[in-house]
């Protein structure tokens, strides 16, 4: 159990882990990632190399836990722990694909 004032941290790495694991992704697949901590255009970025990502489309919410959550006034979307699922989903997503190209991790 997460406790309250570790919200801002972990959904912070929640977003962190999620991005750097799709651009881990897009580098697998040979494409520079773009420089942002938009977690759907990184998705878009995928989805013009033509990789299915549909399982992880709701991983965009993400993007609101790179910088507003460190704010007071940020309005969180969901819980910790649904923040860190959708993280895990997406890392696990990641980790299939790579196996896919036969990339270790």
């Amino acid at each position: 159990m997460l406790l309250e004032r570790d919200f801002d941290y972990s959904t912070f790495h929640s977003q962190q882990a999620t991005e750097k694991a799709l651009k881990a992704l897009l580098i697998a697949y040979h494409k520079r990632p773009p420089r942002t901590h938009n977690i759907g255009i990184l998705i878009n970025e995928l989805e013009l190399i033509g990789v299915e990502t549909k399982q992880i489309l709701q991983a965009k919410i993400l993007t609101d836990y790179a910088v507003e959550a460190r704010y007071p006034d940020f309005e969180d979307k969901f819980t910790t722990e649904e923040a860190l699922e959708l993280a895990r989903k997406t890392l696990e997503w990641v980790r299939e694909k790579l196996r896919e190209l036969r990339v270790e991790c």
